[in-house]
């Protein structure tokens, strides 16, 4: 059995400090960094994509919306033009520093607002997509399970992984709770770590109100600037690994090679 830990990465800003990265560093598979829009700047790509070096951490493109203020986490309708060079922009210049520190980037995971919209929006999706095989064909689309990225992301041809959310709680459509309401985050590690076992061993969402939905799922995401960002990933590297599972970089698991 295998699975990948990835994690939003590089997100310094006025909302979060970046505290977590190093040691998060430490012990996922696959780190998704932010590309200065949303959070960060060249700055802390280059110290994320060095980091992630020095631990054998798979990197990808974490495009968000241009609203530092909000952390991307504002909806802000585009149309398919301004959505293709945004994502095509986000992902050049982190690109470029990849390639200096000669760390290839292999994934592309939308971030905050603009990943939700994606989700209830097929043409965003097909736009996102798009963007990426400009970029590079071979650039993995990280997406979540029966939504309408999948969905074009299967039309498209595209090389894709799906995922699951250990810190965040679901709503009955598949869908991530909105974070203005109390229960959308999981503040207990334990829970945190039970509920990733049991989606895991049912191949099921489950959602906040006990329903369950049967989908595949690639990959297991914690966002870094969660307060038990640290405290989740550790227990929950240590439960996989006892429960037999292999932790692979995104580009190693086996559906990619």
């Amino acid at each position: 059995m295998e699975t990948n830990l990835n994690c939003d990465m590089g997100e310094k800003s006025i909302h979060y400090d970046g505290k977590n990265d190093e040691e998060l560093m430490k012990i996922i598979n696959t780190a998704n960094i932010a590309c200065g829009y949303h959070a960060g700047n060249n700055e802390t790509m280059q110290d994320s994509i060095q980091l992630a070096k020095e631990n054998n951490v798979s990197v990808g493109a974490h495009p968000g919306f241009d609203d530092k203020n909000n952390f991307g986490r504002k909806r802000i309708n585009l149309d398919k033009k301004e959505i293709k060079k945004l994502v095509i922009d986000q992902i050049n210049v982190l690109d470029e520093i990849a390639n200096e520190e000669n760390w290839k980037l292999t994934h592309v995971k939308p971030h905050g607002a603009l990943n939700n919209m994606a989700c209830e929006d097929y043409d965003l999706s097909i736009t996102i997509g798009e963007a990426i095989q400009e970029c590079n064909p071979d650039l993995i689309y990280m997406v979540l399970p029966l939504t309408e990225m999948e969905n074009a992301a299967k039309k498209l041809n595209i090389k894709f992984a799906t995922e699951i959310f250990a810190d965040r709680n679901y709503d009955d459509n598949g869908l991530l709770l909105s974070r203005d309401k109390k229960n959308s985050m999981l503040n207990n590690v334990k829970e945190a770590v039970n509920n990733v076992t049991r989606m895991l061993e049912s191949r099921s969402i489950y959602c906040y109100s006990g329903k369950k939905i049967a989908c595949e799922f690639d990959s297991i995401c914690i966002h870094s600037d969660g307060k038990l960002a640290l405290d989740i990933a550790k227990s929950l590297s240590k439960s996989l690994i006892e429960d037999g599972f292999i932790l692979k970089a995104l580009n190693k698991l086996n559906k990619f090679s």
